[in-house]
């Protein structure tokens, strides 16, 4: 069963409690710390994005620099560079905003989101490149357009590029191939459990110099801001821990590695956003991490009453 993880506790009074799974694993991949349901699969939802751009890399895709490689693992904010970063990779491969097969939406940033409003009601501002997933979409397109593979129906698990994805994911987690599902964004998605997601972390960080798994590594550690978004919960870990490769994901999931290979990986069971930061601070303490004025100010949302702050969020003290 999965364990009591995260309180809100106000006025002193414990309000609330997020239950979820949590497993650490050293440089070697054995266990360290392990709460909860670590080895039942879970869809690991963008967490499974670096997985996929080894994927692509595997399969021929070039990006034309870092940056365009980390837009290519993104749950990014809709914000200019984020946007331009995708319109490049669509403009330099033949393709149109409307080659993008994820649903319209808005962004996630605040003030991209209020600028794609301005004049617009919802259903006329939303569009595919605002969609997070938008740069691993052009990406993939890309990918297929350099294999020859159909740029139409790519969302298929039966297309090549799929087939490519989960086999690559397969060999990455160690996970015995099942039934997918379906991510927000219409992609396949590859259940994997906890203590080997954390453990393909690791094989991302410590991958040899050059190979596509230390290649989408380095781009998300050296571009934290494009994989996310301004003052996003990504880019400010990664800003506060050098070295840190670490990517969230929709519903409580979370995912990272230190550089000597020692990892994380957890689940929120209620998918409550607000549990994120205290754990990851958690963990990240757990794992011996020198901790800064910078770590310090990601606590994660206050708990206010009229405006002041009466009470904290916070992970459960003893348990990490």
């Amino acid at each position: 069963m999965s364990v009591e993880l995260v309180e809100v506790v106000r006025s002193g009074f414990r309000e609330c409690v997020h239950r979820g799974s949590v497993v650490i694993v050293g440089a070697d991949g054995e266990p360290v710390l392990s709460l909860g349901e670590v080895h039942l699969p879970v869809y690991p939802r963008s967490t499974n994005k670096p997985m996929q751009a080894v994927a692509l890399l595997r399969n021929g895709f070039e990006p034309a620099d870092e940056a365009e490689l980390a837009i290519a693992t993104a749950s990014h904010f809709g914000e200019p560079e984020h946007l331009a970063l995708v319109q490049r990779l669509l403009d330099r491969f033949g393709f149109d905003e409307k080659d993008l097969e994820c649903p319209p939406d808005l962004p996630m940033g605040e003030q991209a989101r209020a600028e794609a409003l301005a004049g617009h009601d919802v259903t006329t501002a939303a569009r595919p490149i605002y969609m997070n997933c938008s740069g691993k979409h052009a990406a993939m397109l890309a990918t297929c357009a350099l294999n020859g593979w159909p740029t139409s129906g790519y969302l298929d698990p039966g297309h090549p590029l799929q087939q490519a994805v989960t086999a690559t994911i397969v060999d990455l987690t160690g996970e015995p191939e099942t039934d997918l599902g379906i991510d927000g964004c219409g992609l396949p998605i590859v259940p994997v459990s906890l203590i080997n997601l954390a453990r393909a972390y690791s094989g991302l960080a410590t991958a040899p110099s050059g190979s596509p798994q230390r290649r989408v590594a380095d781009a998300i550690r050296h571009h934290p801001y494009v994989i996310s978004g301004t003052n996003a919960p990504d880019s400010e870990t990664m800003r506060a821990t050098p070295g840190l490769l670490c990517k969230i994901g929709a519903d409580g999931l979370h995912a990272g590695a230190l550089p000597d290979g020692r990892a994380f990986a957890y689940k929120i069971d209620d998918g409550h956003d607000r549990a994120r930061m205290p754990l990851t601070q958690a963990i990240l303490q757990r794992m011996g991490v020198e901790w800064t004025e910078t770590h310090a100010e990601l606590a994660g949302p206050p708990v206010l009453g009229g405006g002041a702050r009466v009470g904290i969020i916070r992970a459960i003290p003893g348990t990490v």
